[in-house]
């Protein structure tokens, strides 16, 4: 068995989770405000209920006991507060621990990401079978809202979806489409049932949505895939699309979207939405922070 971590890495770990923890608010994880609280965040005792782990266990965690901790443990525990690749990266190491790999972790060439920015002005993105945007344009960024300015770890179609309320009015189709998207995240679930960051992402979600916990536990499946989508932008009115897949690994993994405007007044819209949107220096394609294809975990 391989040592665990040293006594300044536990004291450094211990310090490193009361600071995330204090940067994430009742309201972020769908838990009531429950009135004054003496620190910011959550408490440790809902810390520990939304990672699945006993109170006792995660105080001791947070304390820098001698103890060790699993990777499941530390995989929930870097979801319930949030961690980005780089955080989550650092929490396995200061507890003496591999981070494990993520879907997010698919690699994206420099030729791939040339083509996301090559295909302008039609928005694209890259995305996971769990719907994880790795990449995408900034035409795509803009297409609801503004992408670049979520959360890099909730930068997810699916989530956005049921969590954002611009997402909702923005997809036309919202009904068909979650529905749709539900169901393909089911069947995908059979290829990473033992897969800690698909099972928790589906909680959270669960936890998130009273809507998508209700089509989840229907069990509906489909690999079906819609070669048209409307969104309604709040800038410029309704922009019809035809999709374009094309899928960059074997099975169900990472894919390269194109939305083609499917009629001129969609065009003429997509034209004027893109002179609206200001134009970055280099113009290269987003992932993470925006420029490059930096991958996040959940």
């Amino acid at each position: 068995m391989s040592p665990g971590p040293s006594a300044a890495h536990r004291r450094e770990l211990a310090d490193f989770l009361r600071t995330r923890r204090a940067r994430v608010t009742p309201e972020l994880v769908g838990l009531p405000h429950g009135g004054r609280r003496r620190t910011p965040g959550l408490r440790r005792e809902e810390v520990a209920q939304l990672s699945g782990i006993g109170v006792t266990w995660y105080t001791w965690l947070e304390q820098g006991r001698d103890i060790h901790v699993s990777d499941q443990v530390l995989e929930a525990v870097a979801r319930t507060l949030r961690l980005d690749r780089s955080e989550r990266t650092h929490l396995f190491t200061l507890a003496g621990a591999a981070a494990p790999s993520s879907d997010r972790d698919h690699v994206l060439d420099e030729a791939t990401l040339r083509v996301v920015d090559a295909v302008l002005p039609f928005p694209a993105c890259i995305q996971n079978a769990r719907y994880d945007l790795l990449a995408y344009n900034r035409a795509y960024a803009r297409l609801i809202g503004d992408l670049d300015a979520v959360p890099v770890s909730d930068r997810n179609t699916l989530w956005l979806t049921f969590t954002d309320p611009a997402w909702h009015v923005g997809l036309v189709d919202w009904e068909d489409a979650a529905r749709r998207m539900v169901a393909q995240l089911r069947a995908h679930l059979a290829d990473h049932a033992g897969d800690t960051s698909w099972t928790g992402f589906v909680r959270r979600l669960r936890a998130a949505s009273d809507k998508f916990s209700a089509l989840w536990d229907e069990h509906d499946v489909t690999d079906a895939t819609t070669d048209r989508k409307p969104i309604l932008n709040p800038a410029v009115g309704l922009l019809e699309f035809e999709l374009s897949t094309t899928w960059l690994a074997p099975g169900p993994g990472a894919r390269l979207v194109v939305f083609t405007p499917a009629d001129q007044d969609s065009a003429v819209r997509l034209d004027r939405l893109l002179q609206e949107v200001s134009v970055s220096a280099d113009g290269a394609a987003s992932a993470g922070t925006g420029v490059s294809p930096v991958p996040a975990v959940r």
